[in-house]
């Protein structure tokens, strides 16, 4: 018997994995459609009960946690695989916010959903690494003489991260298209950073 029940923890817990793993897929696409779908119709979108989705997730805010943190993870793959450093800093900063705005684009559920209150130390985590190359590429940037701004670089990681939600709430509002937020984000953050 014991050496049965091996395998079978590991089926189980293959299944598991590929349980949480649909839960967190069909969270997406109905929150993108329907951002304030209930835990009962999540877990109708990936054939699951309720009960299960509880046992991955304790509670709603739980799953939308987990959900921008598989979303934050990607966009850090992204930005990684992109090598930023290997180019000026100008077309860096610019690859930068275009995968900051493809991963709006691929998942407008960021653009209707909250982060879950009392969540703040969490969110914070979640940009942690797009912070981190931002800083890398501003300060780059300064040091090649690229940006001009002597504003510090902690105060332009803000600042740009801050146009970066702006953008999406004047698309979330209907007030501008993607494409011209997009632009007008680019454009502000190159006027912000004193690129040429």
């Amino acid at each position: 018997m014991s050496e049965i029940t091996p395998p079978r923890r590991r089926r189980r817990r293959a299944d598991a994995d590929r349980s949480a793993s649909e839960i967190l897929r069909a969270t997406k696409d109905l929150l993108a459609v329907q951002p304030h779908a209930s835990v009962e119709e999540i877990a109708v979108a990936a054939g699951v009960s309720r009960q299960t989705v509880y046992a991955h997730f304790k509670t709603r805010e739980a799953l939308i946690g987990a959900v921008f943190d598989e979303i934050a993870a990607e966009a850090a793959a992204q930005m990684e695989a992109a090598q930023l450093d290997r180019e000026p800093a100008v077309d860096a900063l610019l690859r930068l916010l275009d995968i900051s705005w493809r991963t709006f684009q691929r998942y407008p559920l960021l653009l209707t959903v909250s982060t879950p209150a009392g969540d703040s130390a969490a969110d914070g985590k979640r940009h942690e690494s797009a912070f981190d190359h931002l800083e890398r590429v501003l300060s780059r940037g300064r040091q090649s003489g690229e940006f001009a701004s002597d504003l510090p670089i902690p105060w332009l990681v803000t600042a740009v991260a801050t146009l970066g939600h702006a953008a999406g709430d004047e698309v979330r509002a209907g007030r501008m298209t993607a494409k011209q937020a997009s632009d007008a984000l680019a454009r502000s953050v190159l006027l912000l950073c004193g690129a040429d």
